[in-house]
């Protein structure tokens, strides 16, 4: 995005890379492919690369700590992928 003077303004990302996500997370990257191809981790493909929506990952954080639980990232995957 940008600001009225033409400058890029502080947005958070509406998507991560898969090695952001394996970073955010403390997972290897090639562990988050793998749930990835196993429908296990949602995420969007265009041509060959892969991205995860942020709105996945904060929805995921904000579940586990409203429940004070963990949750299933399979959980997250729309019915439709799987």
């Amino acid at each position: 995005m940008f600001n009225s003077r033409g400058g890029a303004t502080a947005e958070a990302p509406r998507f991560y890379s898969v090695e952001q996500v394996a970073q955010l997370f403390g997972v290897s990257s090639m562990t988050l492919y793998r749930a990835i191809a196993g429908r296990e981790f949602p995420a969007i493909r265009i041509r060959g690369r892969l991205i995860v929506p942020a709105k996945a990952v904060d929805e995921m954080v904000d579940t586990a700590i409203e429940r004070n639980s963990t949750v299933d990232a399979a959980d997250y995957v729309p019915e439709a992928a799987a």
